[in-house]
């Protein structure tokens, strides 16, 4: 039987802190479109119905057609430029008239230079890459190069994890909200360990280091045990946030060597900057064999993501991987170079580190006293408060997470809520110190309005 560890991500679309918030917050311009959008799309948890309207974004704040403004501690994880830099939309412009489009099997001056900027900034030798439109395809394509690179089909992945919304991304994701009501099996010889985490360790230990290792011990006996594990696929850091204690990835990258599994790492909403470094893994000093990279590499504008791998992995020459119609879009290839181009010129992975570590202790200072607070975690500009019932047995308290949402979204700040009770901040890159103090001053004053 499926262990059930999973935990839905984010509130109710018909909870009473939603229906408060949509009866007193939404304004006559926006009513109507929220009643257009929930017609006219597929209903589906997590996105629609919507919570409001969005008429404006420029840097870190959205607009409503009522004319609210939110600062975007969300943004999908797409916004670590902001949104509507000057400088992308210049660059898209320009390429619109310069080439907007290239069949397949013709290539292109920007699609080459990305290739070859994504392999001059990846981590050790990663230097052969493939373009997607999506993240999840990005794992799909890694998926399949694992399998023919390796003769194995299986994988083993996490409990919780996420790695998109496709058939075989839901498959080695660990998420109930992306699982739990697809109608017969999911892909074969996905399997699954428990994760390690920092307040309710699946394994039963207390210390996040001890959990860690009975996780990493749990690895390297199923890879044992299977004997036929063609990769083990985890997001270096989880969004939540969980952050991993230092070592494990050290550990994992040894047990995969060891039973000749190669190491897929998700870096599809932490890379590019957002954790202090370029990619997180370079926080654990390790190099996986493939890596995936997404969302924030169109720049909050356009889609695109990449699988960069080894190059002794570009053995797929006789068949297609990933075939996709906009495989080498010089629009799209041109804003994730310019994307990148912002982040190294203007110091935002630097600038992340140094914002993230004074959020965290600014949030520590405040809130560690607090009995429904259970955990703050994070690394650069992605971090998160855990709300419990109280401190002491850490019951996730979903009802009062929601409260303290609505609450900041009130106020004027939009962030994500994760694993029903986190609620998880992520801005851009850009984000000025100013305003982070007042959005950390909202998120502190609403925790504390809610606390008995």
């Amino acid at each position: 039987m499926t262990p059930q560890i999973v935990h839905t991500e984010g509130e109710s679309n018909t909870s009473d802190a939603r229906k408060a918030w949509l009866k007193k917050s939404i304004g006559p311009k926006s009513k109507p479109l929220l009643a257009r959008d929930s017609e006219a799309f597929l209903h589906q948890s997590l996105s629609s119905p919507c919570v409001s309207t969005i008429a404006k974004a420029d840097g870190i704040w959205i607009e409503d057609k009522d004319g609210h403004r939110f600062m975007d501690f969300h943004g999908n994880s797409v916004h670590h430029i902001g949104y509507g830099h000057p400088k992308l939309i210049a660059a898209i412009k320009a390429q619109l008239d310069d080439l907007p489009f290239a069949p397949r099997r013709f290539t292109n001056d920007p699609a080459v230079e990305l290739a070859e900027k994504l392999a001059e900034i990846a981590p050790g030798d990663l230097s052969k890459v493939l373009f997607t439109t999506g993240g999840s395809d990005a794992n799909e394509v890694a998926l399949k190069i694992a399998r023919a690179a390796t003769g194995r089909f299986k994988t083993v992945s996490f409990w919780d994890a996420f790695h998109g919304a496709g058939l075989g991304a839901s498959s080695v994701g660990g998420e109930a909200t992306f699982r739990s009501h697809i109608a017969g099996p999911l892909l074969p010889g996905t399997e699954h360990i428990a994760p390690f985490h920092p307040t309710r360790c699946p394994y039963g230990h207390k210390t996040l280091e001890d959990s860690a290792t009975a996780c990493a011990n749990m690895l390297d006996y199923v890879l044992e045990r299977e004997g036929d594990v063609s990769a083990v696929i985890a997001e270096a850091m989880r969004a939540v946030p969980i952050v991993p204690p230092p070592g494990f990835w050290k550990a994992i990258r040894a047990i995969c060597d060891k039973h000749g599994a190669l190491l897929i790492l998700d870096e599809i909403p932490t890379g590019l900057g957002k954790t202090g470094k370029m990619f997180c893994c370079e926080h654990d000093e390790i190099v996986p064999d493939i890596l995936t990279v997404g969302k924030a590499l169109g720049g909050g504008i356009l889609p695109i993501a990449a699988c960069i791998v080894r190059p002794e992995l570009d053995v797929c020459g006789d068949f297609a991987i990933g075939h996709y119609t906009h495989e080498k879009n010089p629009v799209t290839a041109r804003a994730a170079l310019t994307t990148i181009q912002i982040i190294q010129e203007d110091g935002l992975v630097e600038r992340a580190a140094e914002l993230g570590d004074y959020a965290l202790a600014k949030l520590h200072s405040q809130l560690d006293d607090l009995s429904i607070v259970a955990d703050i975690r994070g690394r650069g500009l992605m971090f998160g408060v855990e709300i419990v019932n109280n401190n002491t047995d850490k019951t996730p308290d979903v009802g009062r997470a929601e409260k303290i949402y609505y609450a900041c979204l009130e106020a004027g700040l939009s962030y994500k809520i994760s694993q029903g009770s986190v609620l998880t901040l992520s801005p851009p890159l850009t984000i000025s110190r100013e305003d982070l103090d007042v959005a950390l001053d909202i998120v502190i004053a609403a925790i504390r309005d809610e606390t008995v």
